[in-house]
């Protein structure tokens, strides 16, 4: 029901309003009283009622002041004024203050009851608009943590979408224009993954929110990747001690809060996608500079240590190669690792499809099986097998009722139970779209 608030001075007008609510709108409202301007806006701060029908002149405290007073407490109240006075001057302030509609003393009850419903459709409406805004709203911090994933990984990756990387970044309300990244090199943490993912992403941001952008990737095999991004003029001694500091400072949270040793390797500061990019294939060789677990390495300190005739040993026991070596080796080991945690994870998914295609099974499902998002799994499903996760399965239940119809044993709807349909009328339709001809002309075929 709707909350009423009814202010007059007299009872009689007060009493008759809610006479002709309740005949006109029955069960629609619960109404109050107020026979004052104070006593109203006591009961409004009270009730908080959804509209507030005013008369405009009353003892003390006035009609409009009392309803600007209702108005700064609930803003999404609807006003109605009511006065035995046609005066312009009311009407003018009263539509400053948002009141939506004005009768005029003695009110017949047909405007009433019009006055009314026209605002309990008005109030309706704003709930179903605001509740549309809510699920958007509600809708876009759910994707905020994939569009991060999502980001991540394209500056990852050697092959890269600049219009995507320029959405998501947008999203995210964050520069690609300048940045470094980080890595982490873990050992084998086994069931600890999840634990250690949520510490790195939650100090990451917790340190970073205040000085740049951060974006945090999922873990890729044993290495995960912060990266620090800021604007064009941040001074890049600033943004090589910021790197520094985090790295430190989330290789002691993963020791604390998780029992975890890892190594941190920090690219140099660079411009743009592919500069970010190439910084995080420096930040994969010096996190994987020598075979000591805690250690923490610059790839510029690398380079200084090179050139000065340092006799820093790096794990293949030699002196670092040149830099162009540094990131040709990353990226074959980014590139190799890759393609094989996704054919193991496609193998993976494909074999779990094909195992219960004939049941309900959905891309949500599948993506929680092979631990990935549905986002970032139904794309790479996509890249890899050239199908959609459901025209995936839906190609192998056809197929499946296709053997069933030509072996002869079961009925065309027994076909569509048996293939993981529920409606026969729709198994027809999808039979029919794949094939372009219905199970019963298909059997009929078959028998000619």
């Amino acid at each position: 029901m709707y909350r009423l608030l009814i202010a007059d001075d007299e009872a009689l007008e007060r009493e008759g309003i809610e006479w002709i609510v309740n005949r006109m709108m029955p069960d629609t409202f619960r109404i109050m009283h107020a026979e004052n301007g104070r006593m109203a806006i006591q009961k409004a701060a009270e009730f908080h009622p959804h509209i507030v029908m005013m008369d405009v002149r009353m003892p003390g405290i006035q009609g409009l002041d009392a309803l600007r007073e209702i108005k700064a407490l609930n803003p999404q109240v609807k006003m109605v004024l009511i006065t035995a006075y046609e005066y312009f001057d009311y009407a003018k302030q009263a539509l400053s203050l948002g009141v939506q509609e004005y009768l005029v003393k003695p009110a017949k009850r047909d405007q009433i009851a019009a006055v009314l419903k026209r605002l309990v459709d008005e109030i309706t409406e704003d709930r179903r608009d605001r509740n549309e805004q809510l699920a958007v709203r509600d809708k876009f911090f759910q994707l905020l943590p994939l569009a991060e994933t999502e980001l991540a990984l394209h500056l990852m990756s050697d092959q890269v979408n600049e219009t995507e990387v320029s959405q998501l970044a947008d999203i995210l309300k964050l520069s690609v224009d300048k940045g470094c990244a980080i890595v982490l090199a873990f050992p084998d943490i086994g069931d600890t993954k999840k634990k250690a993912y949520d510490t790195v992403k939650t100090y990451t941001h917790d340190i970073a929110k205040d000085r740049c952008g951060a974006v945090v990737s999922s873990m890729v095999h044993s290495h995960m990747a912060v990266f620090l991004l800021v604007n064009p003029h941040a001074g890049v001694d600033a943004v090589r001690e910021g790197a520094v500091q985090l790295g430190t400072k989330l290789a002691e949270a993963l020791a604390d809060q998780c029992g975890i040793t890892i190594s941190v390797g920090i690219g140099s500061v660079q411009s743009g996608t592919a500069g970010i990019r190439r910084s995080y294939y420096e930040a994969v060789f010096a996190s994987k500079f020598d075979d000591k677990w805690g250690s923490l390495y610059r790839f510029e300190d690398l380079k200084t240590a090179e050139r000065s005739g340092n006799e820093t040993e790096p794990v293949n026991g030699g002196g670092p190669p040149e830099e162009s070596t540094y990131v040709e080796l990353a990226i074959r080991q980014i590139r190799e690792e890759r393609e094989q945690n996704t054919t193991n994870m496609l193998d993976k998914a494909l074999a779990y499809i094909r195992d219960r295609f004939q049941e309900e099974i959905s891309l949500e499902d599948t993506a929680e099986h092979v631990h990935l998002n549905p986002y970032y799994f139904s794309k790479v499903f996509k890249q890899q097998t050239g199908e959609t996760f459901i025209d995936y399965v839906t190609r192998l239940r056809i197929d499946k009722a296709k053997d069933l119809i030509k072996n002869g044993d079961l009925s065309l709807k027994e076909v569509c139970y048996a293939v993981g349909y529920k409606d026969p009328n729709y198994f027809s339709r999808v039979f029919k779209k794949v094939t372009g001809v219905s199970p019963s002309e298909y059997r009929i075929q078959l028998q000619s």
